[in-house]
C-alpha cells in the first residue's frame, strides 16, 4: 500500500532547505583522486598531469565547489586581495585609473576591493579598517595622502601605493603621479598662443597645478593678470568659483580649471552669465576624462594616461608585496594637451 499523498507545499519546503556546501573531500571523491591532489590543482601547481587537473576542475564545476578563501589564506599567509581606496568614485578620472589597476591586478592573480572615502576622513578610516580586517595583501590610495593616524599605521605594515599625491614622506610607500606642473604649463602656453592675457586659474586639490600656472604666467610676463580662485574639486565648486571670477571687472578671458569636473562647472557659470564659449571665454580642464570628449562639451583638456597610471600602480604594488623592504619609488607620467572647441582666440 502506498502512503498518504505528499502535499505540494511539503515538497516545496524540502526544496527550500539549503544544500550543504560541497567540500574538497566531495571533489576528490567525484574526481577519483586524493584531497591533497585536489588542493594542488586549486593552488595552480604545475606538478599535476593535465588529465588529472581537468578531472578535478570538472568535478568542482559539477558540484559547484568554491575554494574556502579564508582557509587558503591561513595556509598561504596571503589573501590575494588588494584594497583600493578612492577619494571620489564619481570622478571619471579615478574610475579610469581603477580600470587599468584592475586589469593588471587580475593578471597577477589579485582581486580588488573598492572603498569610497567621499573626501570624508571618517569614511576613509572606516574603509581602511575594513580592508585590514579582511587582511588585504596591499593598499592602493587614489587621490588620498596617508595623513590620518589610521592610514599611516596601515602603511607601516601593509604594502601601499599612492596614485595622484606627491608630497608623501613615508618610507616604503610607492607613488604614481602626473607631471602637474608641465600639464599646467601646456595649458597656459596654449592660451597665450591664442592671445589671452587675463587667464585665471581655479585651484583644486592639486597645489602643483597651481604652481605650474603661476610659473607659466610669470614666464610669459603676465604676473599682473594672475587670478586664482580656490574651489572644491567638483562641478558645483567650479561653478561657484567661476561665478566669482567672471563677475570681476575686468573679467578673465580664459580659465584654466584644476580638473575636468571643475571645468564643467565653469561652462555652467558661463552659460548662466550669457557668455559664449569660446567666443567670450576659453576654458581648459585637466584629466581629459571621457566627458571632455563628448561632442556637446568638447573641452580642451590636459590628458593624464589614466589606465597607464593604474597599470603602473599595480606593477609597483605586486613588486612590493613580493619584497616589502624595497626603497620607496616614484613613477611620473607625462601629460599632453588635447585641444578641442572650448578654446579660441582672445
Amino acid at each position: 500500500m502506498s502512503g498518504p499523498p505528499v502535499k505540494a507545499s511539503a515538497i516545496n519546503d524540502l526544496r527550500d532547505i539549503p544544500r550543504p556546501r560541497p567540500t574538497i573531500r566531495n571533489v576528490a571523491e567525484r574526481a577519483g583522486v586524493s584531497k591533497s591532489l585536489v588542493s594542488l590543482v586549486l593552488r595552480g601547481s604545475p606538478h599535476v598531469s593535465e588529465h588529472r587537473r581537468q578531472a578535478v576542475l570538472q568535478a568542482a564545476r559539477e558540484l559547484g565547489y568554491r575554494p574556502n578563501a579564508v582557509a587558503r589564506s591561513l595556509v598561504e599567509g596571503r589573501t590575494h586581495l588588494v584594497g583600493a581606496l578612492v577619494a571620489d568614485l564619481h570622478n571619471p578620472f579615478y574610475a579610469e585609473v581603477l580600470d587599468g589597476l584592475q586589469e593588471s591586478l587580475h593578471g597577477d592573480g589579485l582581486r580588488m576591493l573598492i572603498g569610497n572615502s567621499q573626501w570624508d576622513p571618517a569614511f576613509e578610516d572606516e574603509a581602511v579598517e575594513a580592508f585590514l580586517e579582511l587582511r588585504v595583501d596591499g593598499l592602493v590610495l587614489l587621490g588620498i595622502a596617508p595623513t590620518s593616524e589610521t592610514l599611516m599605521e596601515a602603511t607601516s605594515y601593509t604594502p601601499t601605493v599612492v596614485v595622484g599625491e606627491r608630497d608623501i614622506e613615508l618610507g616604503g610607500v610607492d607613488i604614481v603621479v602626473d607631471d602637474d606642473q608641465l600639464g599646467a604649463r601646456l595649458a597656459i602656453d596654449h592660451l597665450v598662443q591664442l592671445g589671452h592675457k587675463r587667464i585665471a586659474h581655479i585651484e583644486g586639490a592639486r597645489p602643483t597645478r597651481c604652481e605650474g600656472y603661476l610659473v607659466a604666467m610669470r614666464r610669459h610676463a603676465l604676473a599682473p593678470y594672475i587670478m586664482v580662485e580656490a574651489a572644491e574639486s567638483t562641478e558645483e565648486g567650479g561653478r561657484e568659483a567661476a561665478l566669482a571670477l567672471l563677475t570681476r571687472d575686468p573679467r578673465p578671458t580664459a580659465i584654466f580649471a584644476a580638473t575636468d569636473a571643475v571645468a564643467l562647472g565653469v561652462l555652467s557659470a558661463a552659460a548662466e552669465l550669457g557668455l559664449g564659449v569660446p567666443g567670450d571665454l576659453s576654458v581648459v580642464g585637466y584629466d581629459n576624462t571621457h566627458l571632455s570628449a563628448s561632442r556637446h562639451i568638447s573641452l580642451t583638456s590636459v590628458d593624464q594616461p589614466r589606465r597607464a597610471m593604474g597599470r603602473s600602480a599595480a606593477a609597483l604594488l605586486s613588486d612590493r608585496i613580493g619584497d616589502p623592504a624595497k626603497v620607496a619609488r616614484l613613477r611620473q607620467v607625462t601629460p599632453e594637451l588635447v585641444v578641442r572647441r572650448s578654446t579660441g582666440p582672445a
